[in-house]
């Protein structure tokens, strides 16, 4: 059993440290969900963990992003005297150097088979047939939120997924990397898809495509299009399929 305490603040992070590290965990966030059996001490959530909870369970270390946890948060578990691993991932590569950098600083293995898995798949990934466009990609919108609309803008990571499998966001270049956009506006724009996830908005067939009935609409994990951990060996398959039942 490593000898690392590890308290995660990062769903993605706590499957992959849960399945490499076994038993390093100590507690992980209620938005952790995966392995579905973790049982661990629960802390709160990624954006308001209880950071004395934290302190109390003794960790050798903290596991967190610097887009899913609020820099106070940190910083309070640090003047705390609480060690804590900030990862940094928008796009793919970087989120398996990310991910190798906190197996190692866990006690588990630095690249388990899940991880040289998810590198081959998504090596080997080539723009989808049943999903490009003669005149060129398919061009779409990713909304994360309703009420109001908010949807992928520049540099994220799940946009950098989206376009190693051949889809362009239409919002890449916006200045801002979640933007509040009107749905006139995106029932306006030159749209072939529309790609919902179930999280951080939980869009289903019932909520979200209706709001766009000229444009296919794609429902996908929010687990495969924006996790980075083992999801991501199986990632390019499950989400190929969905964008191509979409185009159908």
């Amino acid at each position: 059993m490593p000898s690392v305490r590890v308290v995660s603040l990062v769903p993605s992070l706590t499957e992959a440290v849960a399945v490499s590290a076994p038993g390093a965990l100590v507690g992980a966030t209620d938005w952790c969900t995966h392995p579905a059996d973790l049982d661990v001490a629960r802390i709160g959530g990624t954006k308001n963990p209880d950071v004395p909870a934290i302190v109390a369970l003794a960790p050798d270390l903290v596991i967190a992003n610097e887009e899913e946890n609020r820099a106070p948060d940190i910083a309070a578990l640090r003047a705390a005297g609480v060690a804590v691993l900030v990862t940094e991932v928008r796009e793919l590569e970087r989120a398996f150097y990310e991910l190798e950098r906190v197996l190692a600083a866990c006690g588990g293995e630095r690249r388990p088979g899940w991880l040289v898995d998810a590198e081959a798949a998504w090596r080997d990934v080539e723009p989808l047939a049943g999903v490009t466009r003669e005149s060129g990609r398919p061009r779409a919108v990713v909304p994360i939120w309703r009420r109001p609309w908010m949807v992928l803008g520049r540099d994220t990571f799940a946009g950098d997924l989206l376009a190693r499998l051949g889809v362009d966001n239409a919002y890449a270049h916006h200045a801002e990397r979640y933007p509040r956009v009107s749905l006139d506006e995106l029932r306006a724009a030159e749209l072939d898809l529309v790609v919902l996830p179930d999280e951080p908005y939980r869009f289903t067939p019932d909520d979200g495509p209706e709001a766009f009935p000229r444009t296919p609409a794609a429902l996908v994990g929010g687990r495969h299009l924006t996790w980075y951990g083992p999801s991501l060996a199986e990632a390019p398959a499950v989400l190929g399929e969905a964008l191509r039942a979409a185009r159908r």
